[in-house]
């Protein structure tokens, strides 16, 4: 009888299931770099595709991190799929890279662009939708909107800095650590200029240690301000108000450089895409807990830019 019992709430959870999940999920192999998910609504013959960009460090296809597990870009995912939109989102190289144990110590910054420009030809061979769009998330605007230009329908950007990389850590380091204001200053002049320097603070090792110099150097050459004015497209900038990376004054930046642009801040939505009533201690919780229900704002406003 117990059996019966296990086996019928099973058949009910897996119905009730399919029946809040309005599309169908594909593994996708994109090329040697790159692994996703295809989310694709049911029943819509040619859909608008939104191609999601993580952000920094080893983010993998869902907005996780080895010691972080809050599903955010799953999250918005299948949010967007449920409302008729097709959605691909995919592990960085390093996840890959990682999980096999043949990590490329020389991945740049460019490297991430190129992958993202690989993914937009591959769906745009196939000839199976009627409108590409990229979002980037943090990291990843910079990176899907110089993959973007003129190569897709439209761009959005969530939680995007408007600042080169060295200006946003200078900012960062001023607040956290202004006593090394100066020398972080000088090590930033000499990436500048193309040379690598021993000459850092060791509390300032995990930002400019001799193996991470190089992708300094290539991701600080971009100004996200020049590279957005260069996109003739529709573009939706997003930050939340309670973004503890990010301040939303960067999504004003981005805003005032593209006259094409439509800038929404989403009151008390965070990094992660939740909704955060409580305190900066109940915000930083929230970056490794899975239960949290994404911004329904976020998802409205996308959704509404899209249609």
């Amino acid at each position: 009888m117990k059996t019966k019992i296990i086996i019928a709430f099973f058949f009910c959870f897996a119905n009730t299931f399919s029946q809040n999940t309005l599309f169908k999920s594909q593994d996708i192999e994109v090329n040697q770099f790159i692994d996703g998910t295809l989310l694709l609504p049911n029943d819509i013959t040619k859909p608008n595709l939104v191609i999601i960009i993580g952000g920094s460090g080893p983010t993998d296809r869902n907005g996780n991190q080895n010691f972080l597990r809050n599903n955010s870009l799953k999250k918005l995912a299948e949010a967007l799929s449920n409302n008729q939109i097709a959605t691909f989102r995919y592990d960085k190289r390093i996840v890959k890279q990682i999980r096999t144990g043949n990590i490329d110590r020389n991945i740049m910054f460019d490297h991430f662009v190129t992958d993202a420009i690989s993914v937009i030809n591959y769906f745009k061979t196939k000839n199976t939708f009627n409108h590409i769009y990229i979002l980037g998330h943090g990291q990843g605007s910079l990176v899907g909107m110089l993959a973007a230009k003129d190569r897709v329908d439209g761009f959005i950007s969530v939680g995007g800095v408007g600042q080169s990389i060295d200006n946003i850590i200078l900012e960062q380091i001023e607040k956290t650590y202004p006593v090394y204001s100066n020398e972080a200053k000088s090590v930033f002049n000499s990436l500048r200029n193309g040379q690598k320097t021993k000459e850092y603070p060791a509390e300032l090792a995990s930002v400019f240690n001799m193996e991470i110099q190089s992708f300094m150097m290539n991701w600080m050459q971009y100004n996200p301000q020049e590279e957005i004015k260069k996109l003739q497209m529709p573009i939706l900038i997003i930050n939340g108000t309670k973004d503890l990376q990010v301040d939303f004054k960067e999504a004003t930046l981005l805003h005032e450089a593209n006259t094409n642009s439509t800038m929404k801040l989403i009151e008390n939505m965070n990094t992660f895409l939740v909704t955060i009533e409580g305190d900066n201690l109940d915000n930083s919780k929230s970056y490794d807990e899975t239960f949290r229900k994404i911004s329904p704002q976020l998802i409205q406003e996308i959704t509404d830019f899209i249609k």
